[in-house]
């Protein structure tokens, strides 16, 4: 048994002796910086350095720097690397690292992501820890000089209104987003994101201040209803505003938004038919139509009136009856080639039974339904004629007020109208 030990331990003597021999190589080597001051302030003159180093086992690196109070500046924070294969790992610094502030400063509306060290003197560290937890460091000197401390600074910064429903109803369609930028800066972007990080781009408003320089900015926000897209699901989005200067600085600000009812309105005259009374009536007789309406989309499509049923006179429009044009609100109209004015003779797209109130910013509104029909019918009594253009054309149209006249609800089935004279 003793024997037996003595061998063993003999053995383990070898194998440690072998290793010790063998030895390991350093996890960090070859460490250096291209220069020992820069001057970072955009001048493209000595903004940037060379940091270099050689990693021969996987492990996280850290890129610090300390002041003389022994406060600590991030430039890489326990970032894994894989071994250097061929060639050492080669950083390029320009003085920015992670966001910090200094005694007594204090920034609202926004925040700070990456700051450009003061100047002063400073000790860099490059520090290497492995799975195992062994730990090697390197470490020098660096002087900031020179450099351009100016925060992009993000005042202002506000969102309104914070719920709105892209669906072209011309109620809470539009978000403006508004900054006070005070430092010209290289990018300024706004975006939505989800919860899962999916991105959406808020394209910037043309103003007096040109794009990316100091000064008030606006920024408007369909959700591309406007060019027919869909709008991002609703829900609620973290709106991101990010600002970077010429120097590598990036500050943020943050705010939240709500898209309810989003959608794209899509209505039509229903297989592009409208039933008409007759093609010939004796003076101050009335000329009927019968139409449907398909509510095509997801969303419901906002009206008014006057509802379906109602009878003009051919002297009258939809304004002599008090119902005046809304921005936004889908209308069944009947035009004809004497008409006075545009479309003069309009109704709502559906009755009591057909339509239902929302409440929105605190005034109620009727809508047709996503997916419903309604039967749409009215008339038009001829009290006078144009002698130069009887017989006429008279068609019906779909108009969606202040938006457009699709081109597939214009013009819809026409009737050629002869008015009988005595």
């Amino acid at each position: 048994m003793q024997i037996r030990h003595i061998i063993a331990a003999t053995l383990l003597g070898l194998l440690a002796l072998t290793l010790t021999a063998c030895g390991e190589k350093p996890l960090l080597t070859d460490v250096s910086f291209s220069t020992d001051q820069i001057t970072p302030n955009a001048d493209h003159d000595n903004d940037v350095l060379v940091i270099t180093y050689q990693l021969n086992r996987s492990a996280a690196i850290s890129i610090y720097f300390e002041d003389g109070t022994g406060q600590r500046y991030y430039f890489r924070d326990h970032i894994h690397h894989a071994p250097s294969v061929e060639e050492p790992y080669q950083l390029h610094f320009a003085g920015v690292v992670a966001g910090y502030t200094l005694p007594g400063e204090t920034f609202e509306g926004f925040m700070v992501e990456r700051r450009v060290l003061q100047n002063g003197h400073y000790t860099w560290t490059v520090e290497a820890t492995d799975a195992q937890g062994v730990t090697e460091r390197a470490t020098g000197s660096l002087t900031i000089a020179d450099a351009d401390t100016t925060l992009p600074e993000l005042r202002g910064f506000s969102i309104h209104p914070p719920v709105f429903s892209p669906n072209r109803d011309s109620i809470r369609d539009r978000v403006t987003i508004n900054v006070d930028l005070k430092k010209d800066v290289e990018e300024l972007n706004v975006y939505l994101m989800d919860d899962a990080g999916t991105r959406y781009h808020v394209r910037e408003k043309e103003m007096a201040t040109p794009i990316n320089e100091a000064g008030w900015h606006q920024f408007d926000y369909d959700a591309g209803v406007d060019l027919g897209a869909d709008p991002p699901p609703d829900g609620t989005y973290t709106v991101i505003m990010e600002a970077r200067d010429s120097v590598g600085q990036w500050t943020r600000a943050t705010g939240t938004l709500t898209i309810e009812d989003g959608g794209v309105p899509r209505a039509y005259i229903l297989n592009g038919e409208v039933e008409w009374s007759s093609g010939s009536i004796p003076l101050n007789d009335t000329l009927y139509f019968t139409l449907t309406v398909e509510n095509d989309s997801t969303v419901p499509i906002r009206t008014s009136g006057p509802p379906p049923g109602t009878v003009y006179q051919s002297d009258q429009n939809y304004a002599s009856l008090g119902e005046y044009e809304q921005s936004g609100a889908f209308r069944v109209a009947i035009h004809c080639e004497t008409s006075p004015i545009d479309h003069p003779w309009r109704w709502a797209i559906g009755g009591p039974d057909d339509l239902v109130t929302i409440e929105r910013e605190g005034s109620e509104y009727v809508y047709l339904p996503a997916g419903a029909r309604a039967v749409i019918t009215g008339g038009i009594r001829f009290v006078d004629y144009v002698a130069a253009r009887n017989p006429q054309y008279c068609y019906a149209s779909l108009i969606h007020e202040d938006v457009e006249i699709s081109l597939v609800n214009y013009h819809v089935d026409p009737v050629h109208l002869r008015i009988q004279v005595p």
